[in-house]
């Protein structure tokens, strides 16, 4: 009788500590799988400084979202915002432009890496330098 207890007991208290351990594993890889990382980035100038362009890039469930933000001088001419992104094995592009200020978003499945350039007074004028950017 109580060698079945004990064994009962010991059962119980494995059964007890697989319990415990269950929920606190399962919570650690939870929080790791949602983590995402946001990729703060810019200022990036137009080679004149008169535009700029600064943002965020994160990835979540297989897609890489950026959010940007376009900055220029008044006077007429706009700023230009170009992403160069690799995207399922081939390089893609487009732009963006503004007048004064403006606020914008994409995102896309498959993206590997993502660059970003800032020109001002036309689309391939006083560019500054590419940053990459993800």
């Amino acid at each position: 009788m109580r060698k079945t207890l004990a064994i009962a007991a010991l059962a119980g208290s494995m059964a007890v500590t697989g319990l415990a351990l269950s929920p606190a594993a399962a919570q650690a890889s939870t929080s790791s799988a949602s983590t995402v990382t946001v990729v703060k980035w810019g200022k990036f100038f137009s080679s004149d400084h008169k535009a700029y362009t600064y943002g965020k890039t994160w990835k979540s469930g297989g897609k890489v979202f950026t959010k940007w933000y376009g900055v220029d001088r008044p006077g007429g001419k706009k700023g230009w915002v170009w992403f160069e992104y690799y995207q399922n094995g081939s390089w893609h592009k487009f732009n963006k432009s503004w007048d004064g200020k403006v606020v914008g978003a994409w995102s896309g499945k498959g993206i590997k890496k993502v660059y970003t350039f800032t020109c001002w007074a036309g689309k391939f004028d006083n560019c500054g330098k590419k940053y990459r950017i993800y």
